[in-house]
């Protein structure tokens, strides 16, 4: 896979990820660009999910 369609995945997903969890902000997801950790630290932190719960939902949507 090359870059441009890794950064047209992540365009796609950042936009899903923004439309359910409103919280996040452009920042949040400037940052977790690539870094699941992250991601799932700041849905843990806005919205008090659990770690197991938190990557369930990116799965949902498509993270890998």
């Amino acid at each position: 896979m090359n870059e441009d369609t890794v950064k047209g995945k992540w365009k796609q997903l950042s936009g899903k990820l923004k439309e359910k969890w409103g919280k996040l902000t452009d920042d949040d997801l400037k940052r977790a660009e690539g870094n699941k950790d992250y991601l799932v630290g700041k849905l843990q932190e806005h919205y008090g999910l659990a770690k197991d719960k938190a990557e369930q939902h990116l799965k949902e949507l498509g993270h890998p």
